[in-house]
């Protein structure tokens, strides 16, 4: 299964649940008269949206480099991790001022019905059970979307653990824990959501590759017959994939074809790494003296 064919089948089992989920939760917690079950269900139906836009951005991202995006579309799979970052943030604030509103008046809040635990508890598990799948997948096909999606939905499962506590609290007297809890999951929504968008963010700013992927890069290049050492490596992200700028040095006295093939053969030993879409090499001429 490639990475395309993974994202679409992981996402669309993602809709399904969080479609049935995002239903049941807020006509349950409705019925039961539970602001945090309902929060809960909202939050599904982020999910749901989250997933569509998922959906979009892989089918983007496997677009043909062209003229205005010569590397490709890759970073369109960034841009839906910050837009789900965006999101997740925009639903904690809406979740966190209605828990807020009902906590300044505590006279209001009812006792939730015990419909309401059993659909908490089950979303609970269909939540995990969700994360668990599609972080699997992510990490076989190395997508750093599909796993801020997986990521997403363990927020997810978390929050309906909260909810479950929160119900529980208010059916054993406590009528505060329904709205604490929704004022809980709104925190861990904001925080799940912050740390995805800034990590997109710090993509989008050509953040560069990973310690472990510049010491591969660093020892393919020293690795090339003809290569007397290197300098000036510069590395940075598009989306998923890695691109390099390294300048190469090779005696003076080769011919400039012999340069040129050196060069050529760096090119393909950096291409042979996975991660790696495309090098730009300088060759630099140097003295015997310092060979």
């Amino acid at each position: 299964m490639d990475r395309h064919d993974a994202a679409i089948r992981s996402t669309l089992v993602s809709v399904w649940v969080n479609l049935v989920l995002s239903i049941a939760q807020v006509v349950i917690g409705l019925l039961a008269r539970s602001q945090a079950l309902v929060a809960d269900g909202i939050h599904s139906l982020s999910d749901l949206i989250s997933d569509f836009v998922v959906i979009a951005a892989n089918r983007q991202s496997r677009l043909a480099p062209d003229a205005n995006h010569p590397y490709g579309h890759y970073r369109f799979e960034t841009a839906a991790s910050l837009l789900l970052g965006v999101l997740m943030l925009g639903v904690a604030a809406g979740i966190g001022w209605t828990a807020v509103t009902r906590l300044l008046s505590p006279a209001s809040i009812p006792v939730v019905h015990a419909s309401a635990i059993w659909a908490a508890a089950l979303a609970l598990l269909a939540k995990e059970l969700l994360f668990r799948y599609m972080l699997t997948v992510g990490r076989r096909v190395d997508s750093k979307m599909l796993i801020a999606n997986a990521w997403h939905a363990r927020s997810d499962a978390a929050s309906s653990l909260v909810v479950l506590a929160g119900i529980l609290a208010n059916s054993f007297g406590f009528p505060l824990g329904d709205p604490i809890a929704s004022l809980i999951v709104a925190a861990m929504i904001a925080q799940m959501g912050g740390q995805i968008g800034w990590a997109a963010m710090s993509d989008l700013m050509d953040h560069s590759a990973a310690d472990e992927e510049i010491l591969a890069i660093e020892h393919a290049v020293a690795g090339v017959s003809g290569v007397r050492g290197f300098h000036d490596l510069r590395t940075r992200t598009v989306g998923d994939f890695v691109l390099v700028d390294i300048h190469i040095e090779v005696d003076e006295f080769l011919s400039v074809r012999d340069g040129h093939q050196i060069a050529e053969s760096v090119h393909r030993r950096l291409k042979a790494i996975p991660k790696v879409l495309d090098v730009m090499t300088h060759v630099d001429p140097v003295p015997a003296a310092r060979l």
